[in-house]
């Protein structure tokens, strides 16, 4: 199964990652910009944002590795295979053999703590930064209260030690997949993302070599994505690319209080804008996301 009718005009890449293949979209035309999707979906999830994007911008959009159709590595004891700095290596290699040393990038969840870890290791690249749906991996966990554990329970329990997790979910792949997607939508309801898409995030859970992916990339989050956040706040280091804060009034960091305060302490210029959505913007209110997003990309 492809995502080849969500796309229309949009070709297929498979490019050399940082040591594994990751395969992309990409269509439109002008300044490159860079959409990476989050947890548990793939490059799917912008199929309602990328053709209006796609007007003023050439748009890549990859699957991270171990997700949708990317490569998936070897993990290893410290969970470096899957940490944020190495899938932002994957996203610098595929831009440079497209000819891009510098783009714009927008990222939501998963992929938005990529783009903004490449932000701070590799600042001559990224020209500007869209973060949709989350703040840094060390205040997220700093924020863990009993209503932030109940709503985000899968952050402690996909980065439990192998095979825990990745033994439970298999027993009900489709079950568990939908059931997040559900609950973490503004209204608790599937009929949210289109049936095509829903196909393609069923499939990945079904396949035990993702699956074991996406609790590694969890387990990273919990030990060395934490770690390389907490070296950048000791040492003052700040985004210095301007960087746009998009969150919905129902997702999750609209519990931690004042998510826009919290991303001013991470980066030197950033503005804000919420959406009518649960966690998944760009599905629940692309309207919302594109009205956010495109402000902001079309500076210089």
């Amino acid at each position: 199964m492809t995502s080849d009718d969500l796309f229309p005009g949009f070709r297929a890449e498979r490019l050399d990652g940082a040591g594994t293949e990751i395969f992309c979209r990409i269509g439109g035309a002008g300044p490159p910009l860079v959409l990476l999707h989050g947890y548990p979906q793939c490059h799917a999830t912008w199929h309602r944002v990328a053709p209006a994007l796609a007007k003023h911008f050439t748009c890549i959009l990859p699957d991270l590795r171990g997700y949708g159709q990317s490569g998936v590595p070897q993990s290893d004891p410290a969970h470096r295979a899957y940490s944020k700095r190495r899938m932002a290596e994957d996203v610098i290699a595929l831009m440079q053999q497209l000819g891009h040393g510098r783009f714009r990038v927008v990222g939501h969840d998963r992929g938005a703590r990529v783009s903004y870890r490449m932000a701070f290791d590799h600042p001559q690249a990224v020209e500007r930064l869209a973060i949709v749906e989350v703040v840094p991996t060390h205040d997220m966990w700093s924020a863990f209260s009993a209503e932030m554990a109940m709503k985000a329970y899968h952050w402690p329990f996909l980065a439990q030690p192998a095979p825990l997790p990745e033994t439970l979910i298999a027993s009900a792949p489709d079950y568990y997949v939908d059931h997040t997607l559900q609950s973490w939508t503004r209204d608790k309801d599937l009929a949210v993302f289109d049936p095509r898409a829903l196909a393609l995030y069923r499939t990945a859970y079904r396949d035990p070599a993702r699956l074991h992916a996406f609790c590694e990339d969890y387990r990273a989050g919990a030990t060395c994505d934490r770690t390389d956040d907490q070296a950048d706040l000791k040492a003052g280091r700040k985004i210095t690319a301007p960087l746009h804060f998009l969150w919905g009034h129902a997702g999750f960091p609209a519990k931690t209080g004042d998510p826009l305060g919290i991303w001013r302490r991470w980066a030197e210029n950033v503005t804000g804008s919420t959406t009518d959505s649960g966690h998944f913007g760009p599905e629940e209110d692309p309207e919302g996301i594109l009205a956010g997003l495109l402000p902001f990309l079309q500076q210089p």
